[in-house]
């Protein structure tokens, strides 16, 4: 197994990681600011009141990307392991 193979291999896993994680994350972002946004306008400073519309929004990004997470995430390990006797030899 070369180093370029392994720089590969690390750059595809970082990818199929972002691709993952970004839904979630930036769905969790968006409501966070609307949050924020809210809170200021009105003046509310409850520290709570951002963490369960947060919650909320990443199991709903989950429920609605998801099967497309897992397909990504499907792909990748197949290929991975198709190739892995090619890695190894």
């Amino acid at each position: 197994m070369s180093g370029d193979l392994v720089i590969q291999l690390g750059q595809e896993a970082l990818m199929v990681v972002m691709l993952v994680s970004a839904p979630m994350l930036g769905l969790g972002l968006l409501v966070g600011l609307m949050v924020s946004v809210f809170q200021a306008t009105t003046s509310i400073q409850e520290q709570t009141l951002a963490f369960i519309p947060k919650i909320v929004a990443v199991f709903v990004a989950i429920l609605i990307f998801g099967p497309w997470m897992l397909r990504i995430m499907v792909e990748y390990l197949t290929r991975i392991l198709v190739n892995l006797p090619s890695y190894i030899g």
